[in-house]
């Protein structure tokens, strides 16, 4: 998902307008006085009772992918058909699909899930604009709070598969990679849809982030890039499995032990 994208798409230019302000907005507010430091303990409870209703519809879904990607894409241009067939196949395969529940990338999701009988969920955050749902959703859930729903993305979802878009796209992919280069998440498949689109950010990566010592060799092995819906999904599948496999086997030898 891509906020600023999605901004855009509906032609909400220039800056935002201030006349209401989001829940992330106030949260991120600079410290103005006792009072605002008051209403941001308080604030905590907001925040909490948002990862208990997350929580409480997100676990309902089963396994599941997320899609990201700018909401600007066309539904004639090919990157969306191509992310709707990589959302049917997977659908197919038995995976939900979690998507930011708008325009664009996210819509061409959500709609080949329904295509393939695939629970479809949109996780949709408050803006100073109005934000429409794409009509594609069996579950939508709206949040708040950037860093709530960010979460729902990761904890309810085996893989992300992201396709060409914005910096919000951007966010999730690195956010993605920190997490798995972290190990705060493990066997977490990334899959970037698009070789041309996302070509210069590789070499990038690799003759100077690579190239400088920053991350290692290995850390590049952490994406799959691609532009067959077929051979994501693969990547996925046999992913998953092998993690199920993987757990069995520790489950099995746990209580051999």
């Amino acid at each position: 998902m891509d906020e600023s994208d999605d901004r855009i798409a509906k032609g909400c230019v220039g800056p935002l307008p201030h006349d209401r302000p989001t829940e992330d907005e106030r949260l991120l507010q600079g410290f103005g006085g006792l009072e605002n430091g008051s209403m941001d303990s308080w604030r905590v409870f907001r925040i909490m009772g948002e990862f208990v209703e997350g929580f409480e519809e997100m676990a309902q879904i089963g396994t599941a992918v997320s899609f990201f990607g700018s909401a600007r894409t066309k539904d004639d241009d090919p990157m969306y058909e191509a992310c709707v067939e990589a959302s049917r196949q997977l659908g197919n395969a038995g995976f939900s699909i979690i998507t930011g529940g708008g325009p664009g990338i996210m819509e061409a999701a959500n709609k080949g899930a329904r295509l393939a009988k695939a629970r479809s969920v949109g996780c949709n955050i408050e803006l100073p604009f109005e934000q429409t749902s794409n009509g594609f959703l069996d579950v939508s859930v709206d949040f708040r709070y950037f860093f709530v729903r960010k979460t729902m993305f990761v904890k309810y979802a085996c893989a992300f598969v992201i396709f060409p878009g914005g910096f919000g796209t951007m966010d999730e992919l690195f956010e993605s990679l920190t997490l798995m280069q972290t190990r705060k998440v493990r066997d977490f498949p990334i899959v970037l849809f698009g070789s041309s689109y996302w070509a210069g950010l590789l070499d990038w990566i690799r003759e100077t982030m690579l190239g400088s010592g920053k991350i290692s060799a290995e850390d590049l092995d952490l994406l799959l890039v691609t532009d067959e819906p077929a051979e994501a999904t693969a990547h996925i599948v046999d992913r998953h499995q092998a993690h199920l496999s993987d757990r069995a086997s520790s489950s099995g030898a746990a209580k051999q032990g």
